[in-house]
């Protein structure tokens, strides 16, 4: 099985990629420029496998021995580029994982991948380390930069690369995916694809992480019950949310998301696009309880407590000024 039959979208720079390898238009300096989580790995390590392949198709057939050890990482030609300080990719590193290294020629087949990973890290002197090789590269030589910022490249460097900008999926997409492979809830699905602004891997990041599950899971319980609540449990609420200082931008946007669907739910009626309709008896009625007016002075409330948050505002009377303008509104 090819490699890209495992990448969630980026259809277009798939296409680009199988094109330049059955027409063998092979560039010898890749770029993919992209946030991380977004597949930039997955389109290098698929793009790696046709390369390498025994049987030299557009795709990696997945099942021959070079394709095989490129699945395991134990191929001889595909070289990943380790730095030895955790901020930089040094100038030395450069030399000794690749300017000397892409002297040898191929093992197996027909082509040597190097794949330097977090290439914004890359100092000025690595890049300048890198150009001759660049340049004039072996005609087997297929060096693939992974980053999240190709503006720190020098424009030597960006002259000679193919860049492909991988683009955020749509909201749909990520939710389906999680749906499908994770079976989870609907709303879960849709809360964690909202948040990840696109990026595949932050969706599952999210939904695998326990601290995001809790935070979530305690502002839905809050927005649930907040009709109950006297001022003891807001202050309570304020006490638990302090202790997760670290989420508690995540903690507003759930809450912003809720009544964004309120607001949704009272001007259509409908619930089958609203993230969080498994709750759609608390939804409606929030929406019967609350005026157009009460709801965005509620969404008002979210953004200037992470404003005063944000400018080191007493956190507490922060949260629990945010908390008051809810249960009036």
């Amino acid at each position: 099985m090819s490699e890209y039959s495992k990448i969630i979208g980026h259809e277009n720079i798939i296409s680009q990629l199988i094109s330049a390898v059955s027409m063998s238009k092979i560039n010898h300096a890749y770029i993919f420029n992209g946030p991380d989580g977004s597949g930039k790995n997955m389109l290098a390590k698929a793009f790696a496998q046709a390369l390498l392949c025994e049987k030299q198709g557009p795709e990696g057939c997945g099942e021959c021995h070079f394709c095989k050890q490129t699945e395991s990482g134990s191929n001889p030609d595909l070289i990943y580029i380790r730095h030895s300080k955790e901020n930089i990719i040094s100038v030395d590193d450069i030399r000794e994982s690749l300017v000397q290294d892409i002297q040898i020629k191929p093992y197996n087949g027909l082509y040597k991948v190097y794949i330097i990973d977090e290439a914004e890290k890359l100092t000025v002197q690595a890049q300048n380390a890198l150009l001759k090789t660049i340049e004039e590269p072996p005609e087997y030589s297929v060096i693939i930069f992974l980053t999240n910022n190709a503006d720190i490249f020098l424009q030597t460097i960006l002259s000679r690369c193919i860049v492909f900008n991988l683009k955020p999926l749509r909201d749909d997409v990520i939710t389906d995916y999680l749906i499908k492979t994770y079976k989870i809830a609907d709303y879960e699905a849709k809360v964690c694809s909202s948040f990840a602004q696109g990026i595949l891997g932050k969706a599952i990041r999210l939904f695998e992480s326990e601290d995001f599950n809790g935070v979530k899971e305690a502002a839905v319980r809050l927005v649930k019950n907040i009709y109950s609540y006297e001022i003891y449990d807001l202050i309570e609420e304020v006490k638990m949310i302090s202790q997760n200082k670290v989420n508690i931008n995540d903690f507003i946007d759930i809450l912003e998301m809720w009544y964004r669907d309120v607001i949704l739910f009272k001007v259509t009626k409908d619930p089958n696009n609203l993230i969080f309709k498994d709750e759609i008896n608390y939804i409606r009625k929030s929406a019967s309880k609350s005026s157009y007016e009460g709801l965005e002075n509620i969404i008002n409330g979210c953004e200037i407590a992470k404003s005063r948050i944000k400018a080191n505002v007493n956190f507490d009377l922060a949260i629990e000024l945010m908390l008051l303008n809810i249960k009036e509104n």
